[in-house]
């Protein structure tokens, strides 16, 4: 998977990230959804992917600070279906904090 792939489900833009996904560049892409849209959902399969989805949230959060902007993270299961094989994979509702 390429965290460049970008998928629509409803109104929220999906990322898919893999054990090879640079942190950097998913945080960019998450800070630029979440300036736009408020919200990005992160699909992961497997702990190395996982592993550099949560760096990238965190470096994201870094990038949206200096304009104001917190996140929180909300992680669940969802299963998908690759290769015709069902998988389950992790995915990570991150979510512009209502400072209300």
């Amino acid at each position: 998977m390429n965290q460049r792939e970008r998928q629509r489900q409803g109104h929220t833009e999906v990322l898919r990230v893999s054990s090879k996904s640079k942190p950097n560049t998913v945080a960019g892409a998450v800070a630029g959804v979440i300036r736009e849209k408020g919200r990005v959902e992160i699909q992961t399969i497997g702990a190395g992917a996982l592993n550099q989805a949560i760096k990238a949230i965190a470096i994201a959060r870094g990038f949206l600070a200096p304009s104001g902007i917190d996140i929180v993270c909300t992680p669940s299961f969802c299963d998908v279906i690759i290769d015709g094989q069902e998988r389950t994979a992790i995915r990570l509702v991150v979510e512009a904090r209502d400072r209300g």
